[in-house]
């Protein structure tokens, strides 16, 4: 689709390229005839003719550098007045070269019908010149022929400029058209993407969180049916931690795969359920600060800032055997910045080391993919910091500041 697009594109410029080298052929051959036109009488002086071929010269430098130089700037003011001031200096000096001006001004006037009046108006006038200068008079058939020719001139125009603007408003609705299947295209595809993502969670939900919750149930009351200092009870303990960390894993799972999280709340809102389950099952404490004016970010966006604070507290969770943690939400002036800070252990190899790689390098390609950047600061002992950072357009300031969440 892409490549066709060029292809149509490539082939419009070829096309106005052609056009532009015709018309400026028609330019020269009317100035060579107006030059041959006005030396052949051979009444002039070699002043006269110095002068003609000078100021046809110039003319004629002139429209190149318009037209090729400058890439085809024929409606620009400073080309017009220039040609305008060559083109009356040479009719002034010989009546010939008042046929410049129709290779001159018609580009312009094919397109607006106001520029085709001014150019009947002034070509009208000029030959009116001519023939009177010539003839003396003014027979009525002369007038009744230049009447003729520029109502046909002008009429012309208008059908031209019609045809010009109906094909602009047509464009202008293909253009829309294309828009808007593009734009149902991405709405199709995100609901199928959504319909998924429900899929996979109930699907979850209903297999995994399930059967997690009954091992849980079963574990529990075998190990209250255990007599006290019973050899099991060792392991019974540790199945159940086990049982019940992949119970939590799997309901975050379902909780993060559930599309209308944002759709049913603003990010703050979605942070605090967030602390709110961490806190829950975990015993840490959890809270959440949100500064700045809260403004509206679009859906990726908030998704990616969500994702992050959901991987962030998975390794919280996993690996920081932490006490508290807290979600600070900053809006500022051309940036959003979510951080999420524990006071766990902290870590001194690199973030791709001990198993803390593959979710973290995820994090940082789905923030960098929305123009964003992570990053990752810990010291052992002292805890951990995940910082991500999206840049967002400058908003008008919303109506109240946000409140913080604890």
């Amino acid at each position: 689709m892409v490549h066709l697009r060029a292809m149509k594109a490539s082939a419009q410029r070829v096309g106005v390229d052609r056009w532009q080298l015709v018309w400026a052929a028609f330019f020269y051959v009317v100035l060579a005839y107006a030059i041959w036109g006005g030396l052949s009488d051979g009444s002039d002086s070699a002043r006269g003719v110095a002068l003609q071929l000078v100021l046809a010269a110039v003319l004629g430098a002139w429209y190149a550098y318009w037209e090729f130089v400058r890439a085809g700037s024929s409606r620009d003011v400073s080309y017009l007045i220039g040609s305008a001031g060559l083109w009356a200096a040479l009719s002034a000096i010989d009546l010939d070269f008042l046929i410049l001006g129709t290779a001159i001004f018609a580009p312009l006037c094919l397109h607006d019908l106001r520029w085709a009046g001014v150019g009947a108006a002034v070509v009208g006038g000029a030959w009116i010149w001519l023939v009177w200068t010539e003839e003396g008079g003014m027979p009525w058939q002369a007038i009744a022929l230049i009447v003729l020719l520029l109502a046909t001139w002008l009429l012309s125009v208008a059908y031209v400029s019609t045809i010009i603007r109906q094909s602009r408003e047509r464009q202008r609705l293909i253009d829309e058209l294309r828009t808007t299947q593009a734009e149902l295209a991405e709405a199709e595809r995100q609901a199928g993407v959504l319909e998924e993502r429900q899929r996979l969670a109930r699907d979850i939900h209903d297999t995994l969180t399930q059967g997690f919750a009954s091992i849980v149930m079963l574990l529990e009351a075998t190990e209250a049916s255990l007599e006290h200092g019973h050899h099991a009870h060792g392991n019974i303990t540790r199945a159940l931690r086990s049982a019940r960390d992949n119970l939590a894993e799997s309901r975050r799972l379902v909780w993060a795969l559930r599309p209308e999280v944002l759709a049913e709340a603003p990010l703050s809102v979605a942070l605090d359920g967030l602390a709110r389950r961490l806190s829950e099952e975990t015993g840490i404490h959890a809270a959440t600060v949100v500064t700045g004016t809260v403004r509206p970010l679009d859906v990726q966006q908030e998704t990616t800032l969500l994702r992050a604070a959901q991987e962030s507290l998975a390794n919280v969770r996993r690996h920081a055997r932490a006490t508290a943690v807290t979600l600070t939400l900053s809006y500022m002036d051309d940036v959003t910045v979510l951080d999420v800070h524990d006071d766990g252990v902290g870590f001194a190899a690199p973030p791709g080391a001990a198993g803390r790689g593959v979710g973290l390098r995820a994090m940082r390609e789905r923030v960098e993919g929305v123009g964003g950047t992570a990053s990752i600061e810990s010291v052992p002992g002292e805890g951990t910091t995940v910082v991500v950072s999206i840049p967002v357009p400058a908003a008008h300031p919303a109506d109240s500041n946000a409140p913080s969440h604890a």
